[in-house]
This record gives C-alpha cells, sequence and structure tokens, in this order.
C-alpha cells in the first residue's frame, strides 16, 4: 500500500480541484492511500474507504511571505502534509500551492540529503517523441554553481531512472551551443565535472544541449539552473496555450475551415494529446529526506491527478532510496571542490 499526503487546500482552485482529482486517482488505484489535509469546513464531508481526512487549521496562500508560511503558520494544510512524510505516514507528499513556501517548509522539516547543497525541482516537458523530457532545475535555485549543476544531474538521472525503468539515461547541460567551449564560466565548469563524472560511471553525460533539443527529446535529461528552467517552462506552457487557443478559434472561422478542422481532428487531437502540459503534471523536489511533488498552482483535476500519479510512480520505485544510493556513490565528486 502506498500512502500519499495531499494538500488539498494550495493552489488557485484549493478543494474544488484536488477533491475530485483525489476521488480519481483513488479509483485508478486500488492499492493505494491517501492522507488528505484540508479546513474541515472545506472537505465537504469527503468520505473514502482508503482515504484519511486530516484536519488543519491554516492555509498558506500564493501571496504569503515565506516568514508566515514557515513560522507563523505552524498548522498549514501544507505543512501538516509534509510532516505525515517526516513522521512516517506518507511516503510522499502532493501539493498545488506557493512554491517558495513548498521548498522552504520542506527543506525545513525533512533536510537534505547528506552531500545535496540543495534540492531542486525536476519535471517533464513534452517532446516530440511523446515521452517528455525531464528538466531541472525548474525555478527553484536561480543562481548555481557548477557543483550545484552536477549535483542536480545526479538527482535527475536518478529520478529518471527510477520512472523509466533506463539503467543510464542520457544526460545534456543546457547551453547556448553543442560546442565546449560555449557558454559562461559556470557552464563550462559544470561541463567539466559532469565529464568527469560520465568517466567514473556516475552519469552517462551526453554533452552540451540547446533549447530545441528540450522539444526534440535529444537527452532524457537536461540540466540548467533554475533562472533559466522557469523561464523556459513558463515559455513552452505559454506557447502550448497560444497554439490551442489560435487552433481553435482558426477552425470556428467559417464551414470550409470547420470541414477541415473536422477532417484533421483525429492529427490534431494527437498532438494536442502529446503536447498537453496538464499530462506532464507533477514537479519532484529532489535532494531531500523524503518525496514531495509540486502540482501547478493552476492545475486542473486532470493535471492535479497527474501530479498524485508522479508522486505515486516515485514512491511505488523506491525513488527516495535510489537517490539516496546514487547520491553516495557519486559523494566524492560532488563534494570535490
Amino acid at each position: 500500500m502506498i500512502t500519499i499526503a495531499v494538500d488539498c487546500m494550495g493552489g488557485d482552485h484549493g478543494p474544488q480541484i484536488t477533491l475530485p482529482a483525489c476521488r480519481q486517482f483513488l479509483t485508478q488505484h486500488p492499492e493505494a492511500h491517501l492522507r488528505m489535509v484540508g479546513l474541515p469546513q472545506a472537505m465537504g464531508g469527503f468520505s473514502h474507504p482508503r482515504a484519511t481526512v486530516i484536519e488543519a487549521s491554516e492555509v498558506v496562500t500564493m501571496d504569503d511571505p515565506l516568514e508566515v508560511a514557515l513560522r507563523k503558520k505552524k498548522d498549514s494544510s501544507m505543512r501538516v502534509a509534509i510532516q505525515q512524510v517526516k513522521d512516517g505516514s506518507a511516503q510522499a507528499a502532493v501539493s498545488a500551492g506557493n512554491t517558495a513556501a513548498l521548498m522552504a517548509i520542506a527543506r525545513y522539516l525533512l533536510k537534505t540529503l547528506e552531500g545535496v547543497e540543495r534540492p531542486a525541482l525536476a519535471g517533464q516537458i513534452p517532446n516530440v517523441t511523446g515521452n517528455g523530457t525531464m528538466m531541472l532545475d525548474l525555478g527553484a535555485n536561480v543562481d548555481c554553481s557548477a557543483q550545484h549543476l552536477l549535483q542536480f544531474a545526479v538527482l535527475g538521472s536518478t529520478l529518471v531512472s527510477a520512472l523509466t525503468g533506463k539503467e543510464s539515461p542520457t544526460v545534456g547541460l543546457l547551453n547556448n551551443g553543442t560546442e565546449i567551449i560555449k557558454g559562461n564560466e559556470v557552464i563550462k565548469q559544470a561541463g567539466d565535472l559532469l565529464r568527469a563524472a560520465s568517466e567514473s560511471g556516475d552519469l552517462n553525460f551526453y554533452g552540451n544541449v540547446e533549447g530545441n533539443d528540450i522539444f526534440k527529446g535529444t537527452v532524457d535529461l537536461v540540466v540548467c539552473d533554475g533562472f533559466v528552467g522557469n523561464i523556459a517552462l513558463k515559455t513552452i506552457e505559454g506557447l502550448a496555450s497560444m497554439f490551442a487557443t489560435t487552433l481553435k478559434a482558426e477552425f470556428s472561422k467559417n464551414t470550409l475551415t470547420q470541414i477541415a478542422g473536422a477532417a484533421a481532428y483525429p492529427v490534431l487531437t494527437s498532438f494536442k494529446n502529446r503536447f498537453d502540459h496538464r499530462r506532464y503534471n507533477g514537479a519532484a523536489f529532489l535532494g531531500l529526506r523524503g518525496l514531495v511533488f509540486k502540482s501547478h498552482g493552476s492545475a486542473d483535476a486532470l493535471a492535479f491527478e497527474t501530479a498524485l500519479n508522479r508522486a505515486y510512480d516515485a514512491a511505488h520505485n523506491n525513488l527516495l532510496d535510489k537517490v539516496q544510493a546514487r547520491v553516495a556513490h557519486a559523494a566524492p565528486l560532488m563534494m570535490s571542490e
């Protein structure tokens, strides 16, 4: 039985999205149990034989400063959910709440693994293969050293292995060119560290990759700092939304375009599903002594259910144990100056 703790109050929509998503998730996973945390009056009397409702008296809003979320709201649904992981009552926690607050609370309660200085946010980006490209950091760390990027590569590579079964997933370093001489000093130094890690068998380093390689699926994992990663993520989401809106508008203009749209519907539907960011929702905070997954704040029920699926798969595949083992093996490189 895999148990997941859920912050039912987080995100832009709270229980009106999280509760239906949880019910659907339980239907699809008969061997799963949920510990659902929220305000009593907001839970709507939710009941399921494989769900436990846990009361919280406070909610971390999307605008709460870190000081408020971490120090003042000690009985928030977000904090209580993560506490379930710390106490061993759940193998993973999921929240759509304030990203900075979630990271701060998770890091405070769970602590980082030995050898990991900074947790990173890892998630999948749609690509043309239909499998998705794993990418980190997606926004947890704006300023990163070469050593941090090496740590992210080790953490992300383990995540890909756990979720896909690939023994040695390929790792690419996001750069403004594929040549070794390209990039700023941090990127060049990170490239040297990643090549050394590849030689020692800790990574399967492909080399430098560019932005278009994310969509091509050139590598299984793309490593970058959180500043670049977050901009890339938001740009991709914006393009997908713009494409869907434009397509709908174009095929509703007149009878001729409606006929053309009907003929192309199967192909367009397949394309839309492949690049539907909701089906890739759920980013993992890697490097902590527990599993925490972040859903988009604006997620609908389908997207939030996807985040629950990510957390379930990670727990089911013993991601935490595998990360600890991989970090321990790579420790000599990761801790070297």
